[in-house]
């Protein structure tokens, strides 16, 4: 039941005025486009400073894994 009064509030109120995006809808979105460009710069610096450990085991050695394929069912 209230869901139809907020339909029918929604359709008539639709028909007579018409909604636009505008200017804060436009800022809105150019800050979001803007903060994720500083948020990807930032993130590539930080990745930029990890380096791998040498002293460090390959992953595969470490769990006891080996590489020669996939294994046939017994």
């Amino acid at each position: 039941m209230t869901f139809g009064a907020l339909a029918a509030i929604a359709a008539s109120s639709s028909s007579t005025s018409n909604v636009e995006p505008g200017v804060l809808g436009f800022l809105v979105v150019a800050a979001m486009g803007a903060a994720l460009v500083f948020l990807l710069r930032s993130m590539n610096k930080q990745f930029r400073k990890i380096t791998p450990d040498p002293a460090a085991p390959d992953a595969g050695e470490d769990a006891g894994l080996t590489t020669t394929g996939p294994e046939t069912p017994s």
